[in-house]
């Protein structure tokens, strides 16, 4: 009636010492009136034999590994670590031991706590006799045995379990077909320009290619970019809204640049250099932002260089946001640094804000890289950065994102 030992080698189990071998027991329980009760009932048992008899975690371990018990038997809430800890440790101990868990505990947690941690029989403290003897038997059999009150709570917790895995893939199927919407309907995505200003006088230096999507959800275009990152369509959905801005590079006047966002996976991707191929890499810049994370710079960098060679410059986006733009400035050495719109706000208000500027403005020079403030909204800040040495910006207060403007363009309020 009884299983080999778990591990060729191990510890004999009953059927390895022969079939009438008695089934070896071990109690562990801190209430000496149940630990004499279950005595009591496995002396009366031929096939039974109480090897073991322990009062907490710590003591059911210890005996464990010198007695080698075919079962263990311990209880749920005992000291030294409860039930989980002994029921982890004696299976790491001796790998045959099936572990069965008592208790006077039905709540959910205790039960998955124990399960999780390889009980293969679960009984609560007043069930019969017989019950009892029959999970310790059909625990050697490596057979499952669950008190009916606990039996609930499993399943309970298995529905619960499969109603989430059904909804994830439910919301996964949904992400799929959005991005998947976007990418076959070419007229559901578009893009805008935003300038990007000299300060010194109101001259566009270029402009940033940024994405727009026309269907619902109506959400910030970079909700779109991560929901394709989780959907695995992060390189396709990039690369397609690269297009569009590559596609209008020769609308844009001939002494401005174009620059494109992107993820380091999509740089990396050989796909995005045979479509970067027909253009003219020296009016081409790609943004990496501080919020898409480098697993390998050195892959990273080798995709690049050879794009840099051809003439294609790198900016760091969002620096000041965290600590990963400065790790992509020092890892990557860009031509521009773009300060985020966090540290450019109230710049002319808040000297702290104004010190950082000023710390990533005179690294910037080392590295010779130029410094790009985003997100600026008044003439005072400007009037800051520009005290401060920043050479560009860009912002609402220059220049909406819109229709790429012709060569006459200047910001107006500059211009004087």
């Amino acid at each position: 009636m009884n299983v080999p030992s778990d591990e060729p080698g191990g510890p004999p189990t009953p059927r390895d010492r022969g079939d009438d071998a008695p089934i070896r027991v071990l109690i562990a329980d801190d209430e000496p009136a149940i630990r004499e009760a279950l005595a009591d009932l496995f002396a009366g048992e031929e096939n039974l034999e109480l090897v073991a008899v322990a009062r907490d975690a710590d003591e059911a371990i210890e005996l464990a590994g010198r007695t080698l018990p075919d079962v263990a038997l311990v209880d749920v809430k005992m000291p030294g670590g409860g039930g989980p800890r002994a029921a982890r440790e004696i299976r790491s101990l001796t790998p045959h031991t099936r572990v069965v868990a008592l208790s006077a505990h039905e709540d959910r947690s205790s039960v998955l706590d124990m399960l999780r941690a390889g009980v293969v029989g679960y009984v609560v403290k007043g069930a019969s006799a017989g019950e009892i003897l029959e999970t310790v038997r059909r625990s050697i059999l490596g057979q499952a045995s669950l008190s009916a009150n606990v039996t609930g709570h499993v399943v309970h917790e298995l529905a619960g379990q499969l109603e989430r895995q059904e909804r994830e893939a439910a919301e996964k199927r949904q992400r799929l077909d959005r991005i998947h919407r976007v990418l076959d309907d070419p007229a559901r995505l578009s893009m805008v320009y935003q300038p990007i200003v000299d300060l010194r006088d109101g001259a566009m230096a270029g402009v940033e290619a940024l994405a727009r999507f026309d269907l619902e959800p109506i959400r910030d275009p970079d909700l779109w970019f991560a929901e394709a990152a989780a959907a695995g369509l992060s390189v396709e959905l990039e690369l397609a809204a690269i297009r569009l801005a590559l596609a209008d590079l020769h609308r844009i006047p001939a002494d401005a640049y174009l620059s494109i966002n992107m993820s380091p996976g999509t740089a990396a991707s050989p796909r995005f250099a045979e479509v970067l191929e027909p253009y003219a890499a020296e009016r081409i810049i790609l943004e990496v932002t501080e919020h898409a994370p480098v697993e390998d710079y050195d892959r990273l960098k080798e995709a690049l260089r050879e794009m840099r060679r051809m003439g294609v410059r790198l900016a760091v986006d969002d620096a000041g946001a965290g600590f990963a733009s400065l790790r992509h400035i020092l890892q990557l050495d860009p031509d521009f640094i773009k300060v985020d719109m966090s540290l450019t706000q109230n710049i002319d208000r808040e000297r702290a804000k104004r010190a950082l500027a000023a710390g990533l403005i005179s690294f910037a020079s080392e590295i010779d890289a130029w410094i790009v403030a985003e997100g600026i909204e008044t003439e005072t800040e400007v009037e800051a950065l520009r005290g401060l040495g920043v050479v560009y910006g860009q912002g609402l207060y220059l220049a909406a994102p819109g229709q790429i403007p012709g060569e006459s363009f200047r910001a107006l309020r500059l211009a004087g």
